[in-house]
């Protein structure tokens, strides 16, 4: 009998089994549509129209799979090492701190080219900053990395309410944000990319930071797969014991990894405050980190497959507004409902149907059909 980890060809683990359970999580939100008393097959195509046709929603889409790229890349990384960061969260809202303090500082005196880049870097360094922590107490003192990256969060989300209530609020100002960035601080919009291909944009936030996201993407690729530290960190990942007869130290590479995931994470900040907001409020993370986990489940922790997996929730995003507007039957709470099932499906139960397509490779086989041959002319 097969094992349910056995090894496929690249193309059936990473295309196949990912695109059968994502059919399934249709399916099955299509029959949630049809207890509501609507037609799924309209809702799919609403669906799928607001996300993807007309410019507006391709911009809008495109947008929210910046952030989730981000995100995804940001668990993916620690995944490799055999650590689940669920504290992208927390690390993105520490991050927007760091955001907050170079726009405030030198949006009046600099142009966007260059803080821009020093924006990133301190995304990065306060992602990974607050990543390390967490890091140090699973290496040092064998904290689980999934309960103290889950109470970080909390405690992220509580310094930056204090932050934004107190010193960081403008005077006379009673929302719990920052005052609004200048010029020098404002991302420049991609939307006239979508204008070449003769889609019309009216106003959308997609901005330069996608394409941060797809350099980091492919960043993510070269350290992961082409460097020595990348080799040492799927190393630790598939076996510590193993790692640590090759000579590998558990403490540096769980640091390391950690706090790159960290910086990965804390650039996603960059999207809604930069780009789309111009300030840094009390909810700009909105649980993109949380989403990050699903996109990265679902991309098997491959950059490409993430970024395929962050556009599909930007879909999910994008689309679900433009259906709950066109019926009104279906709410936000049952686009939620439908996150959950690919959530579902993509993650928890990614391995349900993979001891069935193992079975149905092993009997196309050519050890297989050879066997069979052989009985064959032996009756």
């Amino acid at each position: 009998m097969s094992t349910p980890y056995a090894k496929l060809p690249a193309w059936a683990d990473y295309g196949l089994i990912p695109l059968i359970n994502l059919a399934v999580a249709f399916i099955v939100a299509g029959f949630v549509v049809l207890l509501v008393g609507e037609n799924p097959l309209r809702a799919a195509a609403i669906l799928v129209e607001g996300a993807f046709g007309r410019g507006q929603g391709i911009a809008f889409t495109l947008y929210y799979a910046t952030t989730f790229i981000f995100t995804g890349l940001s668990v993916a990384v620690a995944v490799h090492c055999g650590l689940f960061n669920i504290g992208t969260e927390g690390q993105a809202y520490i991050a927007g701190l760091g955001v907050a303090v170079v726009c405030l500082t030198f949006d009046a005196t600099l142009p966007w080219w260059l803080t821009f880049p020093l924006a990133t870097l301190a995304a990065a360094a306060m992602g990974a900053l607050w990543a390390l922590l967490p890091a140090y107490l699973q290496a040092k003192r064998g904290s689980h990395i999934v309960i103290t990256t889950i109470m970080f969060n909390f405690i992220a989300a509580s310094i930056m309410v204090y932050l934004l209530v107190g010193m960081l609020k403008p005077p006379g100002s009673m929302a719990p944000q920052t005052r609004i960035f200048l010029e020098g601080a404002q991302l420049p919009k991609l939307n006239w990319v979508i204008e070449l291909f003769g889609a019309r944009v009216r106003s959308a936030p997609l901005n330069i930071s996608f394409l941060l996201a797809l350099l980091m993407a492919f960043l993510t690729w070269v350290l992961i797969w082409r460097t020595r530290l990348g080799y040492e960190i799927r190393t630790y990942g598939h076996s510590p014991k193993a790692a640590r007869y090759a000579g590998i130290s558990e403490t540096r590479i769980i640091i390391i990894t950690m706090m790159i995931s960290g910086a990965l994470g804390g650039m996603m900040a960059l999207n809604p405050t930069m780009g789309d907001q111009h300030n840094v409020a009390i909810d700009f993370v909105s649980g993109a980190g949380f989403v990050g986990i699903a996109v990265a489940l679902m991309g098997r922790s491959h950059p490409v497959g993430i970024v395929l997996a962050a556009i599909l929730f930007g879909m999910l995003y994008q689309g679900g507004a433009e259906l709950a507007f066109e019926m009104p039957a279906i709410s936000r709470d049952m686009i939620v409902i439908i996150q959950g099932l690919v959530i579902l499906f993509a993650g928890a139960l990614e391995h349900m149907f993979r001891p069935s397509i193992q079975a149905l490779f092993a009997s196309f086989s050519p050890k297989s059909v050879g066997m069979a041959a052989t009985k064959g002319k032996g009756a």
